[in-house]
């Protein structure tokens, strides 16, 4: 009863409203918090919104308020919102599928069933014609739960049991689950708080994953569960220490190898074992400062993609017979480069397909035994290329995916022999004829002279008289690179005349790996002034009206936004922040918040002085200022494990405080989601809407 009256009297403080009155903004409760660090201390007025345990009645009263008072000023867009969601849908061929693809005498295939939120994965035993055994109804698992999602699930190499991991909460601490496909049955082997990341061994009894430590959720513990045993029992075959690096498994391509992967933002290190006994793991190059590795095997060998010598990354290769010769054995299979960047490779019987970057376009290459090279051409000035599912290396044929900011993605088929390509799938959007668009890229000139790429899309008869209305997104951050695609969500905006701009800034890596070390560490401001740089570029250029830009981001890019909302307010009319990270230098303080161990060589360590200051003077929560600043929506949810619900809470509540402009301020938290919102394929787009509408009111699009 108490908590109740307390969280009802929070209420009230909160909104600062009787039912007689208009809305008016809620103002958190201040109670200073002393913030301490080796290089300082700061006072925090709103620390005290940080509840772990998600329960306490005063922060969830002030999130509720939040929510109402989003919700009143929100209440006359919901016309809009409706259309918007309704014109997204169009653009939905509800009923489709997947391109089959096969593995181990199977064919494997997703498909959505008209409104359904969640797919069905099937497949189909010798041809992808035969009779279809469904391996998860995803709509019927999901009754129930507020938010579903099934992660990664792998199937044994005997093909009868599928071990899969599955989130009920949205806090990406992952339930694993062995079902048996000959009877549909579950076992009763479950495994908690895991990664969503599972193998099988070979004896198909055995599957190994990676388990979560309960507090950072950082996965630093590699084991082996054997169907049948109680979980108490498994074994671990691998624990890694070192609370900067972070973990994965996987198979090689050849299927002979499982390797545990262990990396940070500056270092690798892989172990492999033959999977026919996991236990066994061998080093195949010790970690060292900077070197940086994933290898894959396949006849006879491991290729790696590697920044030894090469700051781009190039592929190297080592005879099993000199693997434990280290890296001294390892010769090169693709030289060096200063202008092509490898992003990723997979190893065919016979040939290499790299995926790799340059010029700020994401493309493939195909390089054969006799080091003969093949690219895959594009006709479009901005577009990307990625391999796609190819589970089968004996083939001659590789998959890739095709799309940019007009074209919808398509799926090939390329040739390695003789560079045939054939179409396997158009992803269809209704209602949508990419003739009636346009897209550009143009190279902005940021103010230290480098030259920006940004991809450009608007509908044909859009004018470029410096009147049409702009909205910018960027990310920026991890090396994280930005590429074009058609987004169903994004065609009413054209439709209605709205320039879009992808900002390709530093921090990601589309130029390559310098992109991101000038956009990291002591150099993270690079990607603010970009972000900035750019949108004046465009607005000079004519593309967009001073007074009508909209700019988002989300995560890393909701730092972005803080940041840039901050240092240039009067450039933008409205920001969209979701789940963003604003509070830089408190959260990479605490080593127990999840990531921030990971991320000291992406940001810096605060507890060294020059990246404690440098963070400091960029943090967007300890930057906000008595002024003026745009029109912001900040989105976040209650459990994200990300970034924490807290950081935009404590935000917003700051920014009310100090703010001096009447511009609309809206926060809104999705009380039953995590990092990625809510699950479902219909939900992201109502979600959208909501935002979508708002900026639109705020650009003056009808």
């Amino acid at each position: 009863m108490r908590k109740t009256l307390l969280a009802g009297a929070a209420l009230a403080l909160a909104t600062g409203a009787t039912a007689q009155q208009a809305p008016t903004p809620p103002r958190a409760a201040k109670k200073p918090f002393q913030v301490t660090s080796p290089n300082g201390n700061r006072s925090d007025d709103y620390y005290w919104l940080r509840d772990d345990t998600r329960k306490n009645p005063e922060m969830l009263a002030y999130l509720k308020a939040e929510n109402d008072y989003a919700d009143s000023q929100l209440n006359a867009l919901k016309p809009l919102q409706d259309k918007l969601y309704a014109e997204t849908v169009s653009h939905i061929k509800q009923d489709d599928s997947s391109v089959p693809y096969s593995k181990n005498g199977y064919w494997y295939q997703t498909r959505f069933d008209t409104g359904a939120d969640y797919p069905v994965i099937e497949r189909r035993k010798g041809d992808r014609n035969a009779p279809a055994q469904v391996m998860f109804d995803q709509p019927a698992m999901a009754k129930g739960h507020s938010f579903f999602s099934l992660s990664d699930w792998t199937v044994s190499p005997d093909n009868r049991l599928v071990a899969y991991a599955e989130d009920n909460v949205g806090r990406r601490q992952y339930t694993l689950k062995i079902k048996d496909l000959t009877t549909g049955q579950l076992l009763p082997d479950t495994i908690t708080n895991a990664e969503p990341n599972v193998l099988w061994a070979d004896d198909n009894r055995t599957i190994l994953y990676v388990a979560k430590d309960p507090t950072t959720l950082r996965g630093y513990k590699v084991m082996a569960h054997v169907l049948g045993t109680p979980v108490s029992q498994d074994k671990m075959l691998y624990e890694e220490k070192d609370d900067t690096f972070q973990m994965g498994i996987a198979r090689t391509s050849d299927d002979r190898f499982i390797c545990v992967f262990v990396q940070s933002t500056v270092s690798d290190e892989q172990r492999c074992a033959p999977a026919t006994t996991p236990a066994t793991l061998q080093v195949l190059a010790p970690r060292k400062r900077d070197l940086r590795y994933q290898a894959d095997h396949m006849d006879g060998r491991w290729i790696a993609r590697t920044n030894l010598r090469a700051k781009n990354y190039t592929l190297m290769t080592v005879a099993d017979a000199d693997l434990a010769k280290g890296t001294p054995a390892w010769r090169d299979l693709t030289p060096a480069s200063e202008t092509v960047f490898i992003e990723g490779f997979k190893p065919f019987k016979g040939f290499v397909a790299i995926d790799q970057r340059e010029g700020g376009n994401r493309m493939i290459r195909l390089l054969d035994a006799a080091g003969k090279s093949l690219p895959v051409k594009a006709d479009e000035p901005a577009y990307r290329m990625a391999l796609d599912v190819n589970e089968e290396p004996a083939t001659d044929w590789v998959r890739y995916t095709y799309g940019s900011l007009v074209t919808p993605t398509t799926t090939y088929e390329v040739n390695a022999k003789t560079a045939e390509r054939r179409v396997l799938k158009v992803a269809p959007v209704p209602g949508y004829d990419p003739a009636n668009y346009v897209t550009e890229r143009v190279w902005a000139t940021a103010r230290d002279g480098v030259e920006v790429p940004v991809s450009l899309v608007y509908r044909k008869g859009t004018k470029r008289d410096g009147t049409a209305p702009l909205f910018q997104y960027a990310y920026g951050s991890y090396g994280n690179s930005m590429d074009p695609a058609v987004d169903p969500g994004r065609i009413g905006l054209l439709d209605r005349g709205v320039v879009y701009a992808l900002a390709h800034i530093r921090g990601g890596q589309e130029m390559g790996r310098q992109w991101y070390d000038d956009g990291h560490l002591l150099n993270k401001k690079n990607s603010f002034t970009d972000f900035i740089d750019v949108t004046r570029y465009l607005v000079t250029q004519k593309y967009a009206a001073k007074d009508r830009v909209a700019a988002m981001g989300g995560s890393a890019g909701g730092l972005l936004m803080g940041a840039v909302a901050n240092m240039a307010p009067q450039d933008y009319k409205v920001i969209v922040a979701q789940v963003p990270f604003v509070d830089v230098v408190t959260t990479m303080l605490d080593a127990s918040i999840p990531l921030t161990t990971f991320e000291y060589d992406e940001w810096g360590n605060p507890a060294q002085k020059q990246y404690y200051d440098y963070m400091l003077s960029y943090s967007p929560y300890d930057q906000v200022a008595a002024k003026n600043y745009p029109a912001l929506y900040v989105g976040t949810g209650l459990w994200d494990s990300q970034v924490q619900y807290y950081e935009p809470a404590k935000w917003v509540a700051k920014l009310r405080e100090m703010k001096t402009d009447k511009n609309p301020l809206l926060f809104r938290t999705n009380m039953e989601a995590g990092h990625g919102g809510k699950s479902g394929r219909f939900e992201r787009y109502r979600q959208n809407a909501e935002w979508g509408a708002f900026v639109l009111q705020q650009l003056a699009v009808e």
